[in-house]
């Protein structure tokens, strides 16, 4: 504890320290990938190309590390702070669960929730020979099925799969730069997830003909155990601080529509002085006048 109080001594250790430190806006959420002690040929090819998707904001272990995630979860946590890493991927092998998958993330370097996928088919960036996106390209996610919406489950694998691959936040793209999309099919107890490079060719008008075209790596997975955060838990993660928390202005509203409203605070107006536009429509009567004095004015003779 006296050893972590102490101040840097140096420049890089000043400069990686404050790396860590916690701001209002996050920095980009790194991925460690660990191969089980146990891990066979498919994981660790499932592994290598999850990295090459993830890369530059992923961290790949090539030594074998003994350890259960669902029985033991200190070694993890140890590497995420070692790391600095907020989300994982676990693969390992055995035969009670053959080409087994645990995918998670990290709250406060400790486990927030983790959910099991076994791999039933598989298919590398190297059998598919097709062209490759640059690396650090942010892809585009699509969720396709019912259970995304209906199953708690299924839910929070969703949020889970959207932390690992969504990339940086970028305030803008340009049409260009969406390259490849990742397609996540649940369906049938299984998901299956699908890598397309998107192909922008001539149509004769401004706007381009869209193809896709696979591009690898392809996985079916069904999905096994679970570990899920408790609701308080998953609601304290989300919080946000105050600074990030958009200021409300005072007298403006929002319909369901978006149109913005105002509420404008004036002094009381005598409308009867109100200077409006001179139409004979508008003038008074003489006996609008006569009314307004108090009496009838009497009426002038006509000369002879």
């Amino acid at each position: 504890l006296i050893y972590c109080c102490r101040k840097p001594k140096t420049k890089r250790a000043k400069r990686f320290l404050e790396k860590r430190e916690p701001k209002l806006n996050e920095n980009t959420k790194n991925a460690m990938l660990i191969k089980g002690g146990n891990a066979n040929l498919t994981v660790t090819e499932v592994l290598k190309d999850i990295y090459a998707v993830k890369k530059p904001f992923a961290v790949l272990y090539k030594r074998k590390n003994i350890t259960r995630p669902f029985e033991d979860q200190t070694s993890l946590e140890f590497f995420s702070k070692k790391s600095d890493c907020s989300l994982f991927l676990f693969g390992s092998h055995n035969k009670k669960r053959p080409n087994n998958l645990v995918i998670g993330r990290m709250f406060d370097y400790h486990v927030l929730d983790m959910i099991e996928l076994g791999v039933e088919k598989f298919v590398s960036l190297k059998e598919i020979k097709n062209s490759k996106c640059p690396e650090g390209t942010k892809p585009m996610l699509i969720f396709a099925g019912d259970m995304f919406d209906v199953n708690e489950e299924y839910r929070r694998l969703k949020s889970l799969l959207i932390d690992f691959f969504r990339g940086p936040t970028v305030p803008s793209v340009r049409l260009a730069g969406l390259e490849y999309v990742l397609h996540f099919t649940a369906v049938d107890g299984k998901i299956y997830m699908r890598t397309y490079k998107v192909l922008l060719k001539k149509s004769g008008c401004k706007i381009p003909r869209i193809e896709l075209e696979e591009m690898g790596p392809s996985l079916d997975l069904v999905m096994r155990r679970t570990h899920l955060a408790s609701d308080d838990l998953y609601k304290l993660s989300l919080k946000q601080p105050k600074g990030l928390k958009p200021k409300k202005k005072k007298n403006i509203s929002h319909d369901v529509f978006g149109t913005t409203y105002g509420r404008i605070h004036m002094q009381k107006q005598d409308l009867s002085k109100l200077q409006t536009r001179k139409m004979k429509g508008l003038k008074k009567r003489p006996a609008e006048k006569s009314a307004e004095d108090g009496g009838a004015t009497p009426k002038k003779l006509k000369s002879a």
